[in-house]
């Protein structure tokens, strides 16, 4: 039951990586794709929470990746 939760942890993880890149700004001036959201208050820190979630989920997917892959968990 563990293993299949952390398998949905881990595609979502994956997925989420994935989306999170496509919508870096390729000079690093604000979101490339669906512009700016509301929710941020200027372009900087736009970018700045993008990077910190996309670091975040690439950090979550590569430690589940060896978590799976060894067989840790039975």
């Amino acid at each position: 039951m563990l293993i299949k939760i952390l398998q949905g942890v881990w595609a979502f993880s994956a997925v989420g990586s994935i989306v999170l890149v496509l919508l870096h700004s390729p000079k690093g001036e604000g979101l490339g794709i669906g512009g700016q959201a509301q929710l941020f208050t200027s372009t900087k820190s736009a970018e700045t929470t993008l990077n910190r979630a996309t670091w975040t989920l690439v950090a979550l997917y590569m430690g589940l990746t060896v978590v799976l892959s060894a067989g840790w968990l039975g």
